[in-house]
């Protein structure tokens, strides 16, 4: 399987993993630390050189009970990273908006995925996306970042999140965006739940078998840490385990902060599954 990434054909028969860079000073676990475009373009060297297949630019925080910011305030933050990203690491840059300004920027300086939480419902953004040939991510979530967790309900978590995707995908492809250019990503975390979270990891194969490249990010969040009971810097070892699981079960790529050690888990749960093909 490969995901057209503005000509860019990026292989995933293998799972890979997707360096988080957030640019911003409010994000829920690095928040402020690569705020500088020079420390940001530092660190996604540095999460190449560790194996990462893609940098994700951030520039708006999505953590629960976030503000929003403007467009021209999320233009100053992603844009020169972006373009000095794109010149300095031979993986494809991706970034994160969900206001059609910034993709159509962030195109031009360089990115080749647009990873969007809001799974392109913005108005104008499936155009903005279309006409931009970038990948695309399209991302379940219930609600906004700034309410998702007052009270997230369904019926049947693992049914609804699956036929949003695939509605999204559909709304997609009759904008003129491929198929070749789609993942999807059930946003763990976002407007779900402890329950519905375990759920959706539990049932990754029924998402996997959809046709469409899975992405998962699990990377330090609140679910470790109702789980373990660690701060959010002390969750290294339930995000490589969930990792692991991910691989394990299909996931085309992980998105991470701590790029090697994730490379590993991913290489891992990789590995299971293949030996676990083979057997049957």
């Amino acid at each position: 399987m490969q995901l057209d990434c503005r000509g860019h054909a990026l292989a995933l028969d293998a799972p890979v993993v997707m360096g988080v860079l957030n640019v911003t000073p409010d994000s829920f676990s690095d928040g402020g630390l690569h705020a500088s475009a020079d420390d940001a373009v530092a660190h996604g060297r540095r999460m190449a050189e560790e194996g990462a297949a893609i940098i994700d630019v951030g520039g708006e925080s999505t953590r629960p009970g976030a503000p929003a910011i403007d467009t021209k305030e999320e233009l100053a933050r992603v844009i020169p990273v972006i373009e000095a990203l794109a010149r300095a690491v031979a993986v494809p840059i991706s970034v994160d908006p969900s206001k059609p300004a910034v993709m159509r920027a962030a195109a031009a300086a360089g990115a080749r995925i647009i990873n969007d939480v809001r799974a392109l419902r913005a108005p104008g953004a499936l155009e903005a996306a279309a006409a931009t040939r970038a990948a695309v991510c399209l991302m379940h979530m219930q609600g906004e970042p700034g309410d998702m967790q007052a009270d997230p309900r369904y019926d049947d978590v693992v049914t609804e999140v699956q036929g949003f995707l695939a509605a999204r995908v559909e709304a997609c492809v009759d904008a003129g965006i491929p198929r070749e250019r789609l993942c999807i990503d059930p946003g763990i975390g976002f407007g779900k739940r402890p329950e519905h979270n375990l759920a959706l990891l539990r049932s990754l194969g029924v998402l996997t078998r959809g046709g469409r490249p899975v992405l998962i990010g699990v990377s330090r969040k609140a679910l470790i840490g109702i789980i373990t009971g660690r701060a959010t810097g002390d969750r290294l070892a339930g995000s490589v385990a969930l990792a692991a699981l991910c691989a394990e079960r299909g996931v085309a790529i992980v998105r991470a902060h701590d790029v090697a050690a994730t490379v590993d888990a991913v290489k891992t749960g990789a590995a299971l599954r293949s030996a676990a093909l083979q057997r049957s």
